[in-house]
């Protein structure tokens, strides 16, 4: 079912910060702090994947996604929603099931084998595809995903995710110099927030978290920036 009516974007921006931090999907820690696939290290870690074992918020939050698509793009602006693997393939499937259009994935490199695909699924010239993931840090995967949908003929011009960091320079423009709009639903600002509100971790773990989120370049374990 297509959704039409739905809280402002700061309630929805609220409310999906407190269904990740219900779940546990979000975990500070300033004394062992996270590795990040950069290789950088955080007292901050979200992890996206854990909202398909939770139907009732998985599928309000889907509904959230869809219609700030619709809201922020079009209701007719796309022919195809790609997910970019492994993460973003189940929440294009939800999308896409409620958007009542088809469905593709990216893989993030060739397979080496057979076809030696990128795109699994139909994808045809001209068509105008979405991509949709779970989270964006500093949006280079995305433009590679992109890249990929591309190189079949067909446009991407806007990317959604549930979960934007919000706290790297430049990102938005990044991916607008690619000519691709960024669509979220929330950020770390937002689930610090909803955090001091409900008091979901210590005082002092948070306002270490939010030192780091207020200058990550320059934080380190045990340093207040």
């Amino acid at each position: 079912m297509i959704p039409t009516g739905f809280p402002a974007k700061d309630e929805i921006a609220r409310l999906t910060a407190g269904m990740l931090l219900e779940i546990g999907a979000v975990d500070f820690n300033t004394k062992t702090p996270f590795t990040h696939a950069s290789g950088k290290q955080a007292p901050t870690y979200v992890d996206c994947r854990k909202l398909i074992s939770y139907p009732r918020i998985r599928a309000t939050l889907m509904d959230f996604l869809s219609v700030t698509i619709m809201r922020e793009v079009g209701f007719e602006a796309f022919d195809n929603i790609a997910g970019g693997e492994t993460a973003g393939i189940p929440f294009a499937a939800m999308v896409a099931e409620r958007l009542a259009l088809p469905m593709t994935y990216v893989r993030k490199k060739p397979k080496g084998y057979g076809r030696n695909a990128r795109i699994e699924g139909v994808m045809t010239e001209g068509q105008r595809v979405l991509l949709v993931e779970d989270l964006t840090t500093d949006g280079g995967s995305k433009l590679s995903f992109v890249d990929a949908i591309r190189d079949t003929g067909a446009t991407c011009s806007a990317t959604a995710v549930i979960f934007f960091y919000g706290i790297f320079e430049g990102v938005e423009e990044r991916l607008s110099d690619h000519g691709v709009q960024l669509l979220h639903l929330c950020t770390w600002w937002d689930v610090l927030e909803v955090a001091r509100a409900r008091g979901s971790f210590d005082k002092e773990t948070l306002d270490t978290v939010e030192a780091y989120l207020r200058n990550p370049a320059g934080w380190a374990p045990g340093v207040m920036v």
